[in-house]
């Protein structure tokens, strides 16, 4: 059963909360300190400060739409790691202004699996969190199968992007009908994105639900294998041979892989993460430069020298990290950390913050893009430390804050501003970049 207590959407299993009536006047439940950042004396100290500065972030009660937290929250000097997970806090706060409960969604259908996992990465770094958000969760698996609408997605050598039905120019006709009730669509790439993310909530919370939402997703993945130039389609009208699809079949496979239940389904599913990391990295579509272009040319199977983008260049360092766990082998490592110093070179300014070349204007899937990369980024940087990409991921989640927030602690696409605008999009790339500089903290 699901059931609206003080905002916070609950299960049966979730830990009671108090609840707040109409004439409450303010919040009065309380929770136990984060435990699962820094634990020196002094630190301790500092943080246990900022939290109580911010009890009412500690309180998220993530989904009493409507409550207005009257907190300004500024910082000058040096940023801590106290400050850093503030300001995570306070970005998250907000991202919730853009959750519907009644749909699970927080806007677009494969943004919205992003932003599910923007929630899980920092909920699965502190266990003292994961009560606010465990109703979030069930709400989302539950009801967002039923509420997908037709879309159609542009993908050619300069652009990407979703449009969604009704919003659909007149030029690009008419979207194919939704099934409802699972996970799946018409494009592969979606279809991982949901994966990635339910793997990530299977991992806080064991509940086995989420990984066989997970599995099913595979096994619709799988029927893309066999593209024109090798690898998975794009979409199941087999129109594009692109990078992000196969990524994401990789970074699947190799995480199915590694939270297998039996000896069988390890082989299983490490038999195509090996299969399809051995045709990627043979398929032209990392360059000589080590940068990932879009996709591959269908008429000659080269690479179509498309966009680099962000997310091409996150994704599949997740995936070399999770195989490596597999499969153990250092070059997988190495490869990933020759493909994460290549984008940054080649996507940040002279002051190291990421841009992408869409900016300032990147439709409605561009702004999630630079997130995943941070996202992915970080997992690399735990694996693999690296002092470059300590300070690139510090530096960006700071330029953030400091430049490219504005007013309700709203993150800007343009990591180095100035704040012009948000979206549940900008806000929760902007988040992975602040939970990144947290988790490497």
């Amino acid at each position: 059963m699901l059931e609206h207590c003080g905002g916070l959407y609950k299960t049966d299993r979730s830990p009671p909360c108090q609840r707040l009536h109409n004439s409450d006047t303010k919040h009065q439940a309380s929770e136990p300190p984060f435990s699962a950042f820094p634990s020196s004396s002094l630190l301790r100290q500092r943080f246990n400060l900022v939290m109580s500065i911010l009890g009412l972030f500690l309180a998220l009660n993530w989904f009493f739409l409507g409550l207005t937290f009257a907190i300004e929250v500024s910082f000058t000097g040096n940023v801590s790691t106290t400050d850093r997970l503030a300001h995570t806090l306070a970005g998250l706060k907000t991202l919730e202004q853009w959750y519907n409960p009644d749909t699970g969604l927080w806007g677009g259908w494969w943004t919205s699996a992003n932003q599910l996992t923007t929630v899980a990465d920092f909920a699965s770094m502190n266990p003292d969190f994961r009560p606010t958000v465990l109703g979030l969760f069930q709400n989302t698996f539950t009801k967002a199968p039923g509420h997908k609408v037709g879309q159609i997605k542009v993908n050619n050598v300069t652009t990407v992007d979703t449009y969604y039905w009704p919003n659909i120019p007149v030029s690009l006709g008419t979207p194919l009908p939704e099934s409802n009730g699972d996970w799946l669509n018409w494009f592969y790439d979606d279809e991982g994105w949901w994966a990635l993310g339910w793997l990530k909530v299977y991992d806080i919370t064991n509940d086995t639900a989420y990984l066989n939402a997970a599995i099913d997703i595979f096994d619709d993945m799988v029927k893309g294998w066999g593209a024109t130039c090798g690898g998975i389609w794009w979409n199941k009208a087999h129109e594009a041979n692109v990078a992000i699809s196969n990524e994401l079949f990789l970074a699947v496979a190799a995480q199915l892989a590694n939270r297998a239940q039996t000896k069988a389904a390890k082989a299983f599913y490490l038999g195509w993460a090996v299969k399809q990391w051995r045709w990627f990295s043979n398929s032209g579509l990392i360059n000589a430069d080590y940068n990932i272009n879009d996709g591959l040319d269908l008429k000659t199977c080269q690479n179509n020298r498309g966009i680099v983008w962000s997310y091409n260049a996150g994704v599949i360092l997740g995936g070399l990290v999770e195989l490596n766990k597999a499969q153990p082998d250092k070059y997988l490592l190495v490869t990933a950390q020759k493909i994460a110093t290549a984008a940054i070179k080649k996507l940040s300014d002279k002051n190291g913050i990421l841009h992408d070349v869409c900016e300032p204007d990147c439709g409605n899937d561009g702004p999630q893009f630079k997130g995943i990369f941070m996202r992915n980024l970080q997992v690399l940087q735990q694996a693999m430390p690296n002092a470059n990409f300590a300070k690139f991921i510090e530096e960006n989640g700071d330029s953030i804050w400091i430049n490219a927030r504005g007013p309700g602690d709203r993150l800007d696409l343009v990591w180095s501003g100035p704040y012009k605008s948000a979206t549940a999009s900008t806000q929760s790339s902007a988040l992975d970049a602040l939970v990144a500089a947290v988790a490497i903290t």
